[in-house]
């Protein structure tokens, strides 16, 4: 049986990586990467010789790739799963080969790292006690609004991800669900523009709606206590 490991990368910040994860990236037999160009840049970075066997492994071929995969574990080899950034399947494809690898007895080692939820967390300044993150919401208003409907009584902070070009929306829709509460966007973790807007959801709504904004965001809501509403929750 082989060995698939897990790895966090960085979200951003190419020197946010562990000394183990280059460790094993240098050894494995194996690298089932998202994007080749992007995993690529950490072992010429870092420079580190990659393994003569790399894959393709992202949404639009998880079926093919992760048979492949399946098959280089049952030969014994030790294989590398990494996504862009951060740890694959939170958010991106690798849930499915991790239960696959489950089944078949293959042994998992789960590498920690860099992480868009953590990071974001505590740039937030809100609630760590506890949270939930809900990952990408639809894309259409009505689907959001009922994506974001279970937490609305819910004391715990939550955390969603979200693209640029739908931040507006999507702010509209947590006020219209959540009413008023402290929020934070985060844009560009870990980056040379890496900013956080906290603020109460009507002046972020406002904000977000005259700006165009670039690059990866992460959003964090605070739950549903008096002491995280603005004013305007009291009409």
């Amino acid at each position: 049986m082989g060995t698939l490991y897990i790895i966090a990368t960085p979200i951003g910040n190419m020197e946010d990586i562990t000394q183990r994860a280059l460790r094993v990236l240098g050894e494995v037999d194996v690298l089932a990467c998202e994007d080749t160009r992007m995993t690529r840049k950490l072992y010429t970075r870092h420079e580190i010789s990659p393994p003569s066997t790399i894959i393709t492994y992202h949404e639009h071929n998880e079926a093919y790739a992760g048979k492949r995969i399946l098959g280089l574990l049952e030969e014994g080899r030790q294989v590398a799963l990494c996504s862009d950034g951060g740890c694959p399947g939170i958010s991106d494809p690798g849930y499915r080969l991790l239960d696959a690898c489950h089944e078949a007895g293959h042994e998992i080692v789960v590498l920690p790292g860099a992480s868009a939820i953590h990071t974001a967390l505590l740039a937030s300044g809100l609630s760590t006690a506890t949270y939930i993150f809900k990952g990408f919401p639809p894309r259409k208003t009505g689907a959001r609004r009922r994506f974001m409907e279970p937490e609305k009584e819910l004391p715990h902070t939550l955390v969603y991800f979200e693209s640029p070009y739908r931040i507006g929306a999507f702010l509209e829709d947590a006020q219209a669900v959540y009413g008023n509460r402290l929020a934070a966007v985060c844009v560009e973790l870990t980056k040379r523009f890496e900013r956080v807007h906290r603020d109460t959801l009507d002046n972020l709504v406002l904000k977000f709606s005259d700006i165009k904004t670039k690059g990866e965001i992460t959003v964090v809501i605070a739950g549903n206590h008096p002491k995280f509403f603005g004013p305007a929750s009291e009409d």
